[in-house]
């Protein structure tokens, strides 16, 4: 037994230790006594006593303490209180999740939570698969639901309708604002650049005054030679002016070509240029250029006389420059030869011969060939830069004189050279006296004097209303801009301004309305509003001949429709309820929206389709042998069709199925013109005068 070791399983004849059973505690724990676990029993005199061993038996009671004295965990204390656990993210569509409206879509067939809410984000998603989002949607809804949606769904189509009229009109404001404050900007620089020049030009007046005179015998040598003007620009001025006298010292005849003119200068001298032979590339003679702000001169390199009999004569020979050929700047075009030469032998060759290195000068249909001698230097890429900035400032220069030569007559031309194809009567500008400067503009508005700038403003506003067809409010503000000129009397400049901008609009928006009209003529409400502003507008022979253009293509599409398919009494029907039933009903309509003396082209265009009628009844009845009962029925039911046109006040009886009488003739009794092509032709004439 004491070999094997000690065990808690020994099957000694010892007896066993007793345990007692777990004991309630009747009162509080002392402070240092440490609570015992849940799987411990509390630890009582008697255990205790029970537990004492023999010293032999120390090992096994080891043993047992530490069996006893084993800690389990808690059960962790859950608060009631706390919240739930959050739920998983969801999935996003394109990992292959659903999307919200799909997932709202599938909601259980007995479940009634309302009609389908209309998503705008899904709705915005250009890529959105309507057929399958639809069906999803839509799947367990009830037809009061589908229908619910579906106004919903054109509530927010006009929603969105209005909210781009709205940005249309608010972005056409800005605009025209912006375009005002640019022309007041342009106007303002314009006059600044005015005052500038004339600045320059009182400076340089005062320069040259306060300048002493080298002919005077009164000036006094030893004053100092510094100029006693300070200014920039009138220094600016004087350097320029040095420079001309220099170029003519230096350029033989340069004078007869560059006179003095205010602001004109120098901008670059380059020489050592080669003036080559633009057929064979061989070089003629060596020139200088020299580019100024608005010319650019060509001097070529000549040698001086030298007498030769001179023995102190020693070196080379001197040589001069002498003006050959000088051009308008806004004349010249300069292109590179470099850069239009392709890769090949023809480039190596021009690369031998230096043309690389040369430009084109072309004035008119004269071409001039110049290359630079030193092959490595960038004179020719300065001469391209420069030339090129110094005709677009040149040209600039002359865009801002003649707007400031015109200046004159800008509050007169205002009107008519913004955005019009229409000018101002050059008789009433010849009327006028320009000699001062002239007046303003002005006009009497309301008792309030008003420039042109604000008829420009009204006739903005007339064509917002014609671009968000407001028709109502751009035929009054015409009426009222017209109504405005005609009290112009003393004025007559200003009121051929307003007449051809309103002019202008009013055929522009008769334009708009008859396209309207020609799409709704066969509405009764609709064709008599659309007449009555072509009518004010006056315009109403346009919308005559607009409606009944309209009405004869409706004729001509009905007409057509009619298929003969053997039956001849029934496509007699056919043909003649289609003629006389479009006729009257024109005819209706005409009466109530244009005025009764315009009846006559009424009554005109339905006699013309009343002879269509008869040609293609004639056409139709030609195979058929008269008296029978098929051309008596076919003749019944024309006549009775004809008879429509007895409720809008209109007879013709006389005229309908004209020659075909049982005999085949005219009867003898029957006068030559019949009643109702007496009141046609009456009518006609009547319109004619």
């Amino acid at each position: 037994m004491e070999s094997r070791g000690l065990t808690l399983r020994s099957k000694s004849r010892r007896p066993r230790p007793q345990i007692s059973a777990p004991k309630p505690i009747s009162g509080p724990l002392p402070p240092s006594h440490k609570p015992a676990d849940p799987g411990q029993p509390p630890a009582t005199a008697s255990s205790s006593r029970s537990r004492e061993r023999t010293p032999q038996n120390d090992a096994t009671s080891d043993l047992v303490k530490r069996r006893y004295s084993t800690r389990f965990n808690q059960t962790p204390d859950f608060d009631v209180n706390a919240p739930p656990v959050p739920g998983l993210p969801k999935i996003p569509p394109q990992f292959g999740g659903l999307s919200p409206p799909q997932q709202q879509s599938r909601r259980p067939s007995g479940e009634s939570s309302g009609p389908p809410q209309v998503d705008l984000n899904a709705l915005r998603d250009p890529s959105l698969p309507v057929d399958r989002y639809v069906a999803n949607l839509l799947s367990n809804a009830t037809e009061e639901d589908i229908e619910e949606y579906q106004r919903s769904l054109r509530k927010v189509k006009n929603r969105t309708s209005t909210d781009l009229q709205q940005n249309v009109y608010q972005n056409r404001t800005q605009f025209i604002k912006i375009s005002q404050e640019a022309d007041k900007l342009k106007g303002e620089m314009r006059t600044l650049r005015t005052l500038m020049s004339e600045l320059t030009t009182a400076l340089g007046q005062t320069s040259i005054g306060n300048a002493p005179n080298p002919m005077s015998p009164t000036v006094d040598e030893r004053l100092p030679k510094r100029n006693t003007n300070r200014s920039s620009v009138a220094n600016l001025e004087s350097m320029w002016n040095v420079q001309l006298q220099t170029l003519w010292k230096t350029v033989e005849g340069s004078q007869k070509f560059l006179p003095v003119v205010p602001g004109r200068h120098i901008v670059m001298e380059t020489g050592h240029w080669v003036e080559l032979d633009s057929a064979t590339w061989k070089p003629r003679r060596p020139v200088h250029i020299v580019l100024l702000n608005d010319h650019l001169l060509v001097a070529a390199k000549k040698r001086k006389r030298v007498d030769q009999s001179n023995p102190n004569h020693r070196g080379p020979i001197p040589t001069k420059l002498v003006a050959e050929e000088c051009w308008p700047l806004q004349d010249v075009d300069m292109i590179d030869l470099g850069a239009n030469l392709g890769p090949g032998v023809s480039r190596e060759e021009a690369e031998d011969r230096g043309i690389t290195n040369a430009v084109n000068v072309r004035v008119g249909s004269k071409p001039f060939t110049y290359r630079h001698d030193k092959r490595d230097s960038s004179a020719k890429s300065e001469l391209l830069a420069t030339f090129r900035k110094t005709v677009e400032d040149l040209r600039r220069t002359l865009r801002s004189e003649t707007e400031a030569a015109s200046k004159s007559n800008e509050s007169y031309n205002y009107l008519g050279a913004r955005q019009s194809i229409y000018a101002i009567k050059p008789d009433a500008l010849e009327k006028m006296d320009f000699s001062g400067d002239p007046p303003e503009v002005r006009i009497d508005v309301d008792g309030k004097q008003q420039n042109l700038r604000w008829v420009e403003g009204q006739v903005d506003e007339l064509d917002i209303d014609i671009a968000l067809q407001r028709f109502e409010e751009a035929v009054a503000n015409i009426e009222r801009l017209r109504k405005l000129a005609r009290g112009l009397k003393g004025n007559s400049v200003a009121q051929d301004v307003i007449n051809v901008k309103v002019d202008e609009r009013a055929a522009k928006l008769a334009g708009v309305l008859s396209r309207v009209l020609v799409d709704r003529h066969s509405f009764m409400n609709a064709t008599k509003t659309n007449v009555g502003w072509l009518t004010r507008l006056g315009f109403e022979d346009q919308a005559r001949e607009a409606y009944l253009k309209a009405r004869t293509d409706v004729v001509s599409k009905r007409i057509r429709a009619c298929v003969f398919e053997g039956d001849l009494p029934l496509y007699i029907f056919q043909i003649s309820f289609v003629y006389f039933t479009l006729i009257k009903n024109t005819i209706a309509i005409y009466q109530q929206c244009f005025p009764p003396v315009m009846t006559s082209a009424c009554i005109k265009w339905a006699k013309f389709h009343l002879d269509g009628f008869n040609a293609l009844l004639t056409r139709q009845l030609s195979s058929v042998q008269r008296g029978t009962t098929v051309w008596q029925k076919c003749i019944d039911i024309v006549r009775e069709q004809a008879g429509l046109l007895a409720e809008v006040g209109v007879d013709f009886t006389d005229l309908v199925a004209k020659g075909l009488d049982v005999n085949g003739d005219e009867p003898a009794d029957r006068p030559k013109m019949t009643r109702s092509e007496t009141l046609i032709a009456g009518l006609a004439e009547a319109a004619r005068v």
